[in-house]
């Protein structure tokens, strides 16, 4: 990740009652030996590679830089994946740069052309400057989560998806991103020049793995889930087993490979465990690195990644307006509201009061609680959403309304906490 960046609020965490069958037990089944490929200790190897002295920090168009390309090629050498780069390699080279890229191809000829795009930038700053570099310089940077991390974690998604039972229907993209500490260079230069084994491709969504080391506290943020409507639903679907606390950052900023593609209106999506003070520092090295945190945020990403490549439906359009939103617009929509007075002699049945979230229709916030209610004694929280009721989805915050109005005296709502699935049962007394 590239300077500048920031760090995120930290936000408590809930206890999660994920409802159970259905079509994620399919999914959990179909994904385990998926799952059962990714291992900390595979992950942990190719980290400590990539951070190596010998790469010397790994800075885009160096000896070292390419030496840790040529480390990538051979790890995804013997994986199934054809080539997507210049003259049948796995290189795209621009300047003294390379990405490298490789395709799985997808199983569905109807949706043949639509490219689902992950990637990770595997360039660092090298030795450091003023410029990329908070200090000391002069000092190799091995950049162990950023963002060999990242990489390391990609190597293990191309690994997983040769043990899926069938390949996802639309074909998928890996790609190791280069200069990325030097302005996005190797990104942006994708999506202005094609390789021609992708010519004919229309990129439909992408995902980005930047820094996601550091796990701390089960935190996982997600950057993009406003770029397309109904990302933050996905997203939960895909931590149901990881059940991590989902930090969605509404903040658009040109700080990595994500931003490129959303700025060329293609719904992308960034998983991120957070900044720290080793950041553009020397001391971004191993052994401050969580091992065993990158190996369920892969199995979170490997979920998500063959959800979006897997959706029988059409691909999801942009949603122009995350461009405009930010962490203002978000306190806004989810600021709590006043309660209202209810008529006289009457009490509020189920005590809810919700606003719609025009980006995520399925999932209405609660912004009030009447004191005292049902939910109040169910334990519903200021900042949930409702997403289900009498293990129903919901389709909107009317839907919800009309749902609850039906109920009897007791109801089951499924909410979405922070990123977890909470199981309420509200009772009429």
């Amino acid at each position: 990740m590239r300077i500048p960046g920031r760090i995120a609020v930290a936000i408590v965490a809930a206890t999660s009652i994920i409802p159970a069958g259905g079509p994620r037990a399919a999914a959990a089944e179909r994904m385990s030996a998926a799952h059962s490929s990714i291992h900390a200790a595979e992950a942990g190897r190719h980290v400590h590679a990539l951070a190596d002295d010998s790469f010397e920090g790994r800075e885009g168009g160096s000896r070292g830089g390419r030496a840790a390309g040529a480390y990538i090629v051979d790890a995804i050498t013997n994986l199934g994946l054809e080539p997507a780069g210049d003259n049948g390699t796995f290189f795209q080279q621009f300047g003294s740069m390379r990405n490298i890229l490789a395709l799985l191809p997808g199983s569905d000829p109807a949706v043949a052309n639509e490219l689902v795009v992950i990637g990770a930038h595997y360039d660092h700053v090298g030795y450091g400057n003023s410029n990329n570099s908070y200090g000391p310089t002069g000092f190799i940077h091995n950049g162990a989560d950023d963002n060999a991390s990242g990489v390391a974690g990609l190597i293990e998604i191309a690994e997983a998806l040769q043990h899926l039972p069938s390949r996802p229907r639309r074909p998928i993209l890996l790609a190791f991103w280069d200069g990325e500490e030097k302005g996005l260079l190797g990104s942006y230069h994708f999506l202005r020049v094609r390789p021609a084994a992708l010519a004919r491709h229309t990129i439909v969504f992408s995902v980005n793995l930047d820094m996601i080391g550091r796990l701390r506290g089960e935190r996982l943020e997600v950057f993009g889930s406003r770029t397309a409507e109904g990302l933050r639903m996905t997203c939960l679907g895909a931590n149901a087993a990881a059940n991590f606390e989902l930090v969605f950052d509404w903040e658009i900023t040109e700080d990595s490979d994500h931003y490129p593609f959303i700025a060329a209106r293609i719904p992308t999506v960034m998983f991120h465990t957070g900044l720290h003070d080793q950041y553009h520092r020397p001391s971004d090295d191993v052994h401050l690195v969580n091992l065993d945190g990158i190996e369920p945020v892969v199995r979170v990403t490997l979920d998500f990644l063959t959800t979006i490549a897997d959706d029988p439906g059409p691909p999801k359009a942009f949603r122009s307006q995350c461009r405009s939103e930010s962490a203002a617009t978000r306190r806004t929509l989810e600021l709590p509201a006043a309660e209202a007075p209810a008529p006289a002699g009457q009490r509020p049945r189920w005590g809810i009061g919700t606003r719609g979230d025009p980006c995520e229709l399925a999932a209405p916030i609660v912004v009030r609680i009447a004191p005292g209610s049902p939910a109040a004694q169910a334990g519903l929280a200021l900042g949930d959403r409702v997403i289900a009721v009498d293990g129903a989805p919901i389709a909107n915050q009317a839907d919800m309304i009309a749902k609850l109005g039906a109920a009897g005296d007791h109801v089951l709502l499924d909410v979405d906490r922070k990123g977890r699935f909470i199981r309420l049962e509200p009772v009429v007394r």
